[in-house]
């Protein structure tokens, strides 16, 4: 049987598939695992005001939210466009430390998958707790 980051990488394979991305051809799927185990996607959605474009983890993320979770645990990302990893961006990241997310999960490009802690993608985060 699949592993779950094996699934969501599937998911977000799927998704990216369906990116609008007319200006860079770069297409990028992700899934927001919740801590509650259910599973949210979202691709990029680029816009010719670049300032407009959605990050595929910021809709997935959005996706989650609007469905009621705010904590999630694990976000994976696909880049169909890309024979390395897809990382994602900082914008994406810092959104990622203020919804919790604990692990990134990315393809290698080998045909594996690498997790990373968020930790390690965004260290000395600003949070919430800095507002204190």
């Amino acid at each position: 049987m699949k592993s779950s980051q094996e699934r969501a990488m599937k998911q977000a394979r799927e998704v990216a598939d369906r990116a609008h991305a007319p200006y860079s051809s770069f297409r990028v799927g992700a899934v927001a695992i919740a801590a509650d185990g259910s599973c949210h996607r979202g691709c990029n959605v680029e816009n010719a005001a670049y300032g407009a474009t959605i990050c595929a983890e910021a809709n997935a993320l959005s996706s989650a939210v609007a469905a009621g979770s705010n904590q999630i645990d694990t976000v994976v990302v696909a880049g169909l466009d890309t024979d390395g990893p897809c990382y994602p961006c900082g914008n994406c990241r810092q959104l990622m430390r203020e919804l919790g997310v604990r692990s990134v999960v990315v393809e290698d490009g080998h045909g594996g998958l690498t997790e990373h802690s968020l930790e390690e993608l965004l260290p000395h985060a600003f949070g919430p707790e800095d507002l204190d």
